[in-house]
């Protein structure tokens, strides 16, 4: 914005003659520019949105050398082109070269949709933010529509899946990282369940097939309680816990992909197999060598901590099962401390001993139960070794979008 100046004599000047002459001939005072700088917090955002995969881009009304030299201050990757631009090319040179553009500007309602369309067709998942009414349609369009709550109109609010109460950008940043974080958890608990419900199944068909303790190994009464406290107390430790604290450095993983995929039933076949092998050989020694009680009391024992040890190499289905992730949960740490105390209790106090039918174990049949179920560990060090190499190996993944609109 420019400031200038004129003099003139007050009784010479006429307002209802032509004033345009007036402006001829100024003496320049001043030039005063005016920066809306983005939030301190928006460029460290942006940054951790990439690592996770997530390409941003600006979608804007404001001219194209504005946009763009705002967008590389912001670390957002890509061209600037205008909404002209975009709409003068054909689908499929759109679909071809989106990728490699970080700014639309001086954009059209119709542009943002097609925006929308052409990040869908290139197989993108689409987040759109928005806060005018031009904004509806688009926000309608995307996969996860995002209206703004503070400046935000009616219509947008409506047409969007989700509204930030702060109008913040690093609020979408921070959504996508406890949404990765529920899931990873998620993920954890169901594989955990379906780890030991394998185990319990080839558990009890082996000690049919073999006719070990009359083809069963626990007890009604050691079930339940193992149900209680062993498997509850993993299952909320897993759950509940922290997150692994690489999610934001993970891929955006496939919309389609399941929870538990054709690899994932091979491996967790082949937990329960371990799992269900190492409880059958230590019942089968126990029988041998001791009373069926203490068969049963070692058998309880050694599915047990087969389980915590399971727990353990599911807090993070990548890293080893030595690494500080494994324990830098408290709440995880507490819950498996727990588990280990449950075991003790049910073998070693009379209490639980009278209840479930167990027996104190001495020091040479503790160290049977508790080195058994290692091979858990073992197996499961071998395995995550195979999927690291598998992810260096693989191809990027698809990358998700957001778009943001200002």
């Amino acid at each position: 914005m420019a400031t200038a100046r004129k003099d003139f004599a007050p009784a010479e000047f006429d307002p209802r003659a032509d004033l345009l002459p007036l402006v001829d001939d100024l003496t320049l005072l001043t030039l005063v520019g005016i920066v809306d700088p983005p939030r301190p917090e928006v460029k460290e955002s942006i940054a951790t949105a990439k690592a996770a995969g997530i390409q941003v881009r600006m979608i804007t009304g404001d001219h194209a050398i504005t946009a763009g030299a705002i967008a590389s201050t912001l670390g957002i990757e890509g061209r600037a082109i205008t909404g002209t631009e975009f709409a003068a090319m054909s689908n499929a040179q759109a679909v071809e070269v989106i990728d490699g553009i970080g700014v639309v500007a001086r954009v059209t309602p119709e542009h943002k949709v097609r925006l929308v369309e052409t990040l869908r067709e290139r197989g993108h998942i689409v987040a759109m933010t928005g806060d005018g009414v031009n904004d509806a349609p688009a926000l309608k369009k995307a996969d996860i529509g995002i209206a703004m709550g503070i400046t935000g109109t009616e219509v947008s609010k409506e047409a969007a899946a989700m509204i930030l109460t702060d109008d913040n950008f690093a609020t979408i940043v921070h959504a996508v990282e406890l949404g990765r974080g529920l899931y990873d958890n998620l993920k954890k608990y169901v594989r955990f369940q379906m780890g030991n419900l394998i185990g319990f199944i080839v558990t009890f068909l082996g000690a049919s097939i073999f006719n070990l303790l009359g083809g069963v190994p626990f007890i009604p009464l050691q079930t339940l309680y193992f149900n209680f406290t062993t498997l509850v107390l993993q299952s909320v430790g897993l759950g509940f816990g922290k997150p692994s604290d690489d999610l934001m450095q993970r891929k955006p993983r496939k919309s389609d992909e399941p929870i538990l995929d054709r690899s994932a039933f091979v491996w967790l076949t082949i937990v329960g197999l371990v799992m269900g092998i190492t409880t059958l050989a230590v019942i089968a020694w126990a029988k041998d060598n001791h009373t069926a009680e203490i068969a049963h009391t070692m058998g309880f024992t050694a599915f047990s901590m087969a389980n915590i040890y399971y727990a353990l190499t599911v807090k993070n289905e990548i890293r080893s099962v030595f690494s500080l992730d494994t324990f830098d949960d408290r709440r995880f740490v507490y819950t498996t401390l727990a588990s280990v105390i449950a075991v003790v209790f049910g073998t070693q106090l009379n209490v639980f001993q009278k209840i479930l039918k167990t027996t104190g174990l001495n020091l040479h049949e503790w160290l049977i139960c508790i080195v058994a179920p290692l091979s858990i560990v073992i197996a499961s060090e071998i395995y995550k070794f195979i999927i690291r190499r598998r992810m260096q190996q693989a191809e990027p993944p698809t990358i998700a979008v957001a778009g943001a609109g200002t």
